[in-house]
């Protein structure tokens, strides 16, 4: 298992960023792909953005691609989500989430605690 703590959430105004942080325990983070998810508000938890083990592959859920960016420092055991032109309907609770392999995270095995986004208009 991977025990994941998240951090950066906040408020921000519409067209804004911010950096959302995942810090994951555990020797073998760095053969894990890595992932984000939001959920939200009355809505099911829904896909973000993935990451394989290396950083060389990511993928992005339509509403997102342009804006959002993923990315993992392996030497700190940390997954990272830039977020940027943020808009209203981001607003959401947002999770990493950890799976031995990218083709998989649709079932990642851990989850963090999430960490609230609002974004004000």
């Amino acid at each position: 298992q991977v025990q994941l703590v998240e951090s950066g959430g906040g408020l921000v105004q519409a067209g804004g960023s911010l950096r959302l942080s995942c810090a994951a325990s555990g020797r073998t983070f760095s053969s894990y792909a890595m992932g984000w998810f939001r959920q939200l508000p009355g809505k099911e938890r829904e896909f973000v953005a993935a990451i394989n083990w290396s950083g060389g592959s990511t993928y992005y859920a339509d509403s997102v691609k342009g804006r959002f960016t993923i990315s993992r420092d392996n030497a700190k055991n940390t997954v990272y989500l830039q977020m940027n032109s943020l808009k209203p309907e981001d607003t959401a609770v947002y999770y990493c989430a950890a799976n031995p392999q990218v083709a998989g995270m649709a079932r990642p095995q851990d989850w963090g605690q999430g960490t609230q986004v609002t974004v004000s208009a």
